[in-house]
């Protein structure tokens, strides 16, 4: 496969992924207001934190009140990792592959495309930030249900899960991270009804919610939470199922190859890490460091798939 045409497939469906995310992280971060009183002076700057934004928002905008971040996080044509942006750049490379993707997921690509160029501050009051949030979270679902339904398993299949399984690995890093670190500053907290509430929060924003619930029951504890958005290769967003997932298709793609894959084998190293630690360990030993380590290994991987199979000669 041309390097330019893995390259086109990769981005189109990693900022898919992306503006996924961000649409899961502000709807859930909007509910969370509703249901607990804001502490803070601006409830809406972790959302920032999650994707290392902060000083492009200072950049533009002076306030973290709810209008800003949410024009900055959803509809930014200056942020480049706006949702509305994450989309036209996944529209822009899927342009280019029109005999390699399905007609069914163009179509549907191309539809949330242009909704997405009608969006205005408006939609935030009608039809309100969480119908606004939960409609975009459902055409994300049928994107992907289209792209699993219609695309055959080969080389380009391949190509967009990498882009996925990497997106998906950083950003459930991400999350636990900033809500570890960033949500809860006061010790005496831990455990409490708001501490409790934002745990679920974290869950909802995984779509993990429920599966939580038929594990371990009510009671949300937080080695339960890391658990299974870390740990549990049977959760599909989870970093030890998107780890393994994205070591599958390395390998995939490695074997259509003549050349070693150093991608695969660092995310070889990467999964056995994460086989080797349980919850306990990385409560226990430090949370943050363990999501940083995730996140570094996330970016090597990264560049050596750029390295090897998109970067043009």
């Amino acid at each position: 496969m041309l390097k330019r045409i893995a390259g086109h497939l990769f981005w189109t469906a990693r900022n898919l992924e992306r503006a996924e995310w961000r649409a899961r992280l502000a709807e859930v971060n909007y509910q969370l207001l509703i249901e607990t009183p804001p502490r803070d002076l601006q409830p809406w700057e972790p959302l920032l934190a999650i994707f290392g934004e902060r000083e492009e928002f200072r950049r533009l905008y002076q306030n973290a009140d709810e209008n800003s971040v949410l024009n900055f996080f959803t509809l930014d044509a200056d942020n480049p990792n706006s949702i509305r942006n994450c989309i036209n750049i996944a529209r822009s490379n899927a342009r280019a592959l029109r005999n390699h993707i399905s007609s069914e997921l163009w179509l549907g690509l191309n539809t949330l495309y242009l909704a997405a160029q009608e969006w205005t501050p408006e939609v935030f009051r009608s039809p309100g930030v969480f119908a606004f949030f939960a409609e975009l979270k459902d055409s994300f679902y049928r994107l992907a249900g289209i792209r699993r339904g219609t695309m055959p398993r080969d080389l380009a299949y391949d190509f967009m899960e990498l882009g996925i399984m990497l997106e998906r690995t950083e950003d459930v890093s991400r999350m636990l991270d900033v809500k570890y670190h960033f949500l809860l500053p006061r010790l005496e907290d831990v455990g409490g009804a708001v501490d409790l509430l934002q745990w679920a929060a974290v869950l909802r924003s995984g779509s993990a919610l429920e599966a939580y619930r038929k594990r371990y029951g009510g009671t949300i504890r937080i080695d339960n939470v890391v658990d299974i958005l870390l740990f549990d290769s049977s959760f599909p967003r989870s970093a030890l199922y998107s780890v393994e997932r994205l070591g599958a298709f390395l390998n995939r793609i490695a074997a259509a190859a003549p050349d070693a894959s150093p991608a695969a084998a660092a995310a070889g190293r990467l999964l056995a890490e994460i086989h080797a630690k349980k919850p306990a360990d990385v409560i226990h030993e430090g949370l943050h460091q363990f999501l940083l380590h995730i996140q570094d290994s996330c970016a090597e991987i990264s560049e050596l798939v750029f390295e090897q199979y998109l970067k043009a000669a």
